[in-house]
C-alpha cells in the first residue's frame, strides 16, 4: 500500500508552481515556449530536447492539493449516506439571488463540503478515480483546463451517470478559466471548450484560476516549428507563453473585465455559479466593489494547510460572504518534515484514531472551509471524505494552527513580475 495520501496523482506537469521549475528552463536554452518561428530553438529535430527539457515531470515535485468547506449538513441520498455525510454542503456565503453590489448566481446551491480534486491526476487514471470517489459518495469534483484532464473526469461522471448511480444535478463540478483566455471575447470560447471536454451541458461552477492574465498563443509562433507534433501533444507549451527571461509575457487585460464576461456565462446558462482562485483580498475587495457588479464570487479557492493557515484572508473572505475553498490542504515539507509527519499531526490522529490527512481536512472543515483533496488512490479517496464521524477540540484546533509558518507552496515564481501577481502582499 502506498504512503497514506502521498500519491496525489503523478501526471506530466511543469512544476511552475515553486522554483524548480525555473531552475529545469533556465538550463534549457529554450528562452521561450511562445514566440515567433523564426526564433523558435527548437525548428529542427536536433533541438527536441532543448523544447522537451523546458518541462519537469510531475514525478519529480512533492505537491500535494485540496479544497475546503463550511459546515456539515447531510443529503438525503444513500448513496452519498454511505459515506457517512459526505454530502455535507457548504452555503457559499450568502443568500442565493441577492440583489444589490452582486448576486448568488442561480439559485445558488450548497457547495459539498469535500470535493476531489484532479489536480495532477494523470489522464490515464483519474476516470477510474473519478469512479471510485462518486461509489465512495463525492459529489463534488474540482477541475481545470490546466490540469488537461477535463475529458477523462467527464468519462468518469458520465459513466456512472449511465448507470444510474448518481443524478447530474446531484453532481457538483467546477472548473477554471486559464490565465491565456481573460480577454473578454475568449472567455465564453473557453467555458465551451471545458463543457464539451467535460461532455457537459453547464457547470456549477467557474473559476478564474488566477488574477493574472497571460498572453494568448498566437497559430504563426508554432505553425513554422518542426516541433509541432512535440508542442500539439505538450498543450502547456501554449498555456505559459515566456519571454527571453524564462518569466510570463502578460497580457493587457484586467481581471475587472474578464468578471464581466463571467457574469455573461450565467446568463446564458452555460454555468450556475462563478467564483476566484488565488485573489489576495484586495484584488477581492476590488472585484466586490465593482461597479455594476451583477454577481458575487461564490467562491475564492485558495492554497491553505496547517503551514499556511491564511487565517486573515479567510476571515476577509468570510467577512464578505465569499466561501474559502482549499487546495493543496495536505501541504508539503517544512524544514524537511512532510506536514503529514508532523508529531502534532501525528498525535492528534492517534487520539482520534484517524489518519492524518483525516486530521488536515477535518480541520479545514471546522474552520468553515470547503476542502478538496486530491487522489488516485482507492483507499485514499475513500479515507478523504470519511471526516464527518469525529470531531477535533478546540485544543485540536489551537494545536494545529500554531504550525503556521506562511509557507506558500504554489508560488509560481514565473509570474512574480506580473502586475497582478497575488502574493507580494501578506494575505
Amino acid at each position: 500500500m502506498p504512503p497514506a495520501n502521498q500519491d496525489v496523482q503523478s501526471a506530466v506537469l511543469p512544476a511552475i508552481w515553486d522554483s524548480s521549475w525555473l531552475c529545469a528552463s533556465s538550463q534549457s536554452g529554450c528562452p521561450s515556449l511562445i514566440q515567433p518561428a523564426s526564433q523558435c530553438p527548437a525548428r529542427d529535430t536536433s533541438s527536441q530536447e532543448a523544447l522537451r527539457s523546458c518541462f519537469q515531470p510531475l514525478s519529480e515535485c512533492q505537491p500535494s492539493q485540496g479544497t475546503s468547506s463550511q459546515s456539515q449538513r447531510r443529503v438525503a441520498s444513500a448513496a452519498v449516506a454511505r459515506a457517512v455525510p459526505v454530502g455535507s454542503r457548504v452555503r457559499g456565503g450568502g443568500a442565493a439571488g441577492r440583489r444589490g453590489g452582486g448576486r448568488r448566481a442561480a439559485a445558488m446551491g450548497d457547495i459539498p463540503a469535500v470535493g476531489l480534486s484532479s489536480w495532477k491526476a494523470s489522464p490515464g487514471k483519474v476516470t477510474e478515480a473519478v469512479k471510485e470517489a462518486i461509489d465512495t459518495g463525492y459529489r463534488h469534483f474540482d477541475c481545470a483546463y490546466f490540469y488537461h484532464n477535463e475529458r477523462e473526469v467527464g468519462a468518469g461522471i458520465r459513466c456512472k451517470i449511465k448507470e444510474g448511480a448518481v443524478r447530474r444535478e446531484d453532481l457538483f463540478i467546477a472548473t477554471k478559466l486559464w490565465c491565456t483566455c481573460h480577454k473578454k471575447s475568449l472567455v465564453e470560447t473557453a467555458c465551451r471548450r471545458s463543457l464539451k471536454a467535460l461532455k457537459l451541458n453547464y457547470l456549477d461552477l467557474y473559476l478564474i484560476h488566477w488574477p493574472m492574465g497571460f498572453k494568448p498563443p498566437h497559430p504563426e509562433w508554432i505553425m513554422s516549428c518542426s516541433e509541432l507534433s512535440f508542442c500539439l501533444s505538450h498543450p502547456r507549451v501554449q498555456d505559459l507563453p515566456l519571454d527571453e527571461s524564462n518569466m510570463v509575457i502578460p497580457s493587457d487585460t484586467d481581471f475587472l473585465d474578464t468578471w464581466e464576461a463571467m457574469e455573461d456565462l450565467v446568463i446564458t446558462g452555460l454555468v450556475k455559479n462563478i467564483g476566484v482562485s488565488n485573489f489576495n483580498h484586495e484584488q477581492l475587495e476590488r472585484l466586490l466593489n465593482k461597479p455594476g457588479l451583477r454577481f458575487k464570487p461564490l467562491t475564492n479557492q485558495i492554497e491553505c494547510h496547517p503551514y499556511l493557515t491564511q487565517k486573515n484572508l479567510i476571515s476577509f473572505c468570510q467577512s464578505r460572504d465569499v466561501s474559502v475553498t482549499a487546495y493543496r490542504p495536505l501541504g508539503g515539507s517544512c524544514e524537511g518534515v512532510d506536514l503529514i509527519d508532523n508529531p502534532v499531526i501525528q498525535r492528534i490522529a492517534k487520539e482520534h484514531g484517524k489518519s492524518p490527512a483525516q486530521i488536515l481536512i477535518r480541520f479545514q472543515i471546522q474552520r468553515n472551509v470547503i476542502v478538496i483533496p486530491g487522489s488516485i488512490t482507492p483507499s485514499h479517496i475513500k479515507e478523504n471524505i470519511q471526516v464527518f464521524d469525529f470531531e477535533l477540540t478546540q485544543h485540536d484546533m489551537d494545536n494545529i494552527l500554531s504550525l503556521n509558518r506562511n509557507l506558500r507552496l504554489a508560488t509560481f515564481p514565473i509570474t512574480k513580475n506580473h502586475k497582478d501577481y497575488p502574493f507580494h502582499i501578506e494575505y
